[in-house]
């Protein structure tokens, strides 16, 4: 389930509802398409990510790079968080995009390939005080994961699987165990930094049980959200990140034990037999301002 970018979750449990912006699913859209634009201000994404990299060919940069402006300019969109990922910051085009888009109306600049926390400070510097996502895409960025998360300015983590696993030689499978190491580095360096973290994009796009299974894993990692390459895929992921009615329930509860006992003045809280510490308040907190967020709970 999402939590906040930096800070934003620092304040529980003393403000336990702090609104939280849902990032449960995030979808690439090739910003050189117009039906995909177009299409976008319909689907039940939490996030828009409007690409000019990988999705791109090279003769329609140009024009994706003024669609996406475009786009990100319009209200069509919103109240969809609408982040553009710009080329590479080693490739021809990166100074043209990160110009654009620093200018632009977008809430987020995705970058690619950072490699390291001089990579990440470059992209914060040219993103025009947006905040900014970082793909960790390549074996120096994985060992680097923690330097460019506490880089200022940095604000969110995007694994980048299939670059990573054909950088490593690895098979990754189905079950993506050879990941696994890869996947606990992003989400703990994101973590430590106090900003988000999302999961890699799922490609097989026949196979709904493998999103199932594989979205249910990127939540028991522990990440914030997933990436998506297709509007099928969006209702598997939002529901995987979303808090139940029952989490929700016993969320209630622990905060309603937790405030009754300090009302009585006992120092130990329990719920269902279980001392009910603050950490629990704390993760119980955070349940419930998703679910506001989602609208689940009022």
């Amino acid at each position: 389930m999402a939590s906040g970018v930096r800070g934003e979750a620092s304040t529980f449990p003393e403000e336990p509802l702090t609104p939280l912006r849902p990032r449960r699913s995030v979808l690439y859209l090739p910003a050189s398409n117009p039906r995909a634009l177009a299409k976008a201000a319909t689907l039940p994404a939490d996030v828009l990510i409007l690409d000019l990299e990988d999705s791109v060919p090279p003769e329609a940069k140009d024009e994706a790079r003024r669609a996406a402006v475009a786009a990100a300019e319009g209200g069509a969109l919103r109240p969809r968080e609408v982040a553009i990922r710009v080329n590479g910051l080693a490739t021809p085009e990166a100074a043209e995009d990160l110009a654009a888009v620093a200018a632009s109306r977008c809430d987020v600049v995705v970058v690619p390939k950072v490699e390291g926390p001089e990579d990440a400070a470059r992209a914060v510097a040219l993103a025009g005080g947006k905040p900014v996502w970082v793909l960790i895409e390549t074996p120096r960025a994985v060992l680097q994961a923690a330097a460019i998360a506490a880089t200022p300015g940095i604000a969110g983590l995007v694994a980048g699987f299939a670059d990573l696993a054909k950088d490593l030689r690895l098979k990754a499978g189905r079950d993506r165990t050879p990941l696994f190491h890869a996947m606990s580095v992003i989400v703990t360096a994101a973590r430590a930094a106090g900003i988000l973290a999302f999961d890699g994009v799922f490609v097989h796009l026949d196979d709904p049980a493998g999103l199932e299974a594989e979205t249910a894993q990127a939540v028991a990692f522990g990440f914030d959200g997933k990436t998506c390459i297709h509007p099928t895929q969006l209702e598997t992921v939002n529901r995987a990140f979303s808090p139940s009615p029952d989490e929700v329930a016993e969320a209630r509860a622990i905060v309603a034990a937790f405030e009754a006992a300090r009302a009585e003045g006992r120092g130990v809280a329990t719920h269902r037999g279980r001392v009910v510490e603050a950490l629990h308040v704390a993760e119980a907190q955070r349940v419930l301002a998703v679910a506001r967020a989602i609208g689940l709970s009022s």
